[in-house]
């Protein structure tokens, strides 16, 4: 990834709405303490470079947040100088987007539609869907130029269904640079998820640019849920989002989460999304501090603390089932981490600390759960 100081801020055409329902959606303030994402009419709905980090959802009520997640493209021809084959590295060999021609993932076998993946969703038995929000974007500039008109507009696909135009909601990021062209769009999906529940969902459709550049090609979605289920512990649930780029000239970037009440040795974890991460470069970390406690730096098997935006999509638990399941995804990560350590004494804010190498990466989501108390 290369930066510049200089950005490109473009309007966009649509009345963005979620077609797939008629009628305005259900209000996602169902639990004690539940917020509702702010109403948004298409005449405020615009794009820009930087989004500040901003809580999109919250609540606390007995459940959690499971999501799906694939990336949309991968690679197809090496570069001469590439560490690996295409072969080995989506087995999880080292090697970046910038050392490959990149080509369309396409999972659906529909003439009539590109960059289609799948990854399964999966809820807890007899859970209750309070909220879902699905986020996507790419990169728009690599051996060709795709349009920005079209970065809020994907399809989808329910577990058995047909797809359904979903249009995004609210404020589109978009950030153009000397090397790269990227963005980041989301929409509440809550009716068709709360209808539809766990399996395999399918998107395609999302705007991101094939070939070869130095920068590299990547893109990818995310669905995220928030879900009720009484056999399961009294949670504090929040989704925050935004768009925010890490690089040699902001090295790193604070989101606090405050208003909480957790007890001493609560579980929880932490997920992120972010787009253009290089794997086997030192110097992305993250770390989370329970109120004026020990500093905690994520960390698992499959994602170095020196490395945590290598391109991995993974979680605590059975991996998620994914078509296809490439291990490197060469640019998108969406991973979920135990944050318990965290948590030894308890504490009312986290505090979570995002730090970047020079070539940098673009940070968009950030969902937690965390036990609490009444």
């Amino acid at each position: 990834m290369t930066t510049s100081t200089g950005f490109a801020a473009r309007g966009i055409l649509a009345a963005l709405i979620l077609l797939a329902f008629s009628g305005s959606p259900p209000s996602a303030a169902t639990s004690p303490g539940a917020t509702s994402p702010a109403a948004t009419s298409p005449a405020a709905v615009e794009e820009s470079s930087r989004i500040p980090f901003t809580q999109r959802y919250q609540a606390v009520h007995h459940g959690g947040i499971v999501r799906a997640a694939n990336s949309s493209i991968t690679c197809r021809t090496a570069k001469s100088t590439a560490p690996s084959s295409c072969s080995s590295v989506k087995t999880g060999a080292s090697g970046t987007n910038g050392d490959f021609e990149m080509f369309y993932i396409d999972e659906d076998d529909d003439a009539n539609t590109y960059n289609s993946s799948r990854a399964e969703l999966v809820l807890p038995k007899s859970s209750r869907v309070s909220y879902a929000r699905l986020y996507w974007g790419g990169n728009l500039r690599v051996g060709e130029q795709k349009p920005p008109k079209d970065n809020g507009r994907i399809l989808i696909t329910e577990p058995g269904g047909k797809y359904k135009e979903v249009l995004a909601d609210t404020q589109i990021a978009h950030r153009d640079t000397d090397g790269s062209d990227a963005f980041q769009a989301s929409a509440d999906v809550t009716p068709l998820v709360r209808q539809s529940g766990s399996g395999l969902y399918t998107v395609t459709q999302i705007n991101v640019a094939m070939g070869y550049s130095g920068v590299g090609s990547w893109g990818g979605w995310t669905l995220v849920v928030a879900y009720e289920n009484s056999t399961e512990p009294l949670r504090h649930v929040s989704i925050w989002d935004g768009f925010e780029t890490l690089d040699a000239d902001r090295r790193s970037h604070d989101i606090a989460l405050a208003g909480l009440r957790i007890p001493a040795r609560a579980a929880a974890r932490a997920g992120f999304v972010s787009y253009d991460g290089d794997r086997g470069v030192s110097g992305d970390a993250v770390n989370v501090v329970a109120d004026q406690g020990k500093a905690f730096e994520l960390a698992s098997s499959t994602n170095p603390a020196t490395d945590i935006m290598n391109s991995t999509i993974t979680g605590p638990g059975n991996p998620m089932k994914r078509q296809p399941a490439h291990v490197n995804t060469l640019g998108y990560d969406s991973d979920v981490f135990d944050i318990s350590p965290a948590l030894a004494s308890g504490g009312s804010r986290l505090n979570f600390t995002f730090s970047a190498e020079n070539l940098g990466y673009f940070l968009g989501v950030l969902f937690v759960q965390a036990d609490t108390r009444r």
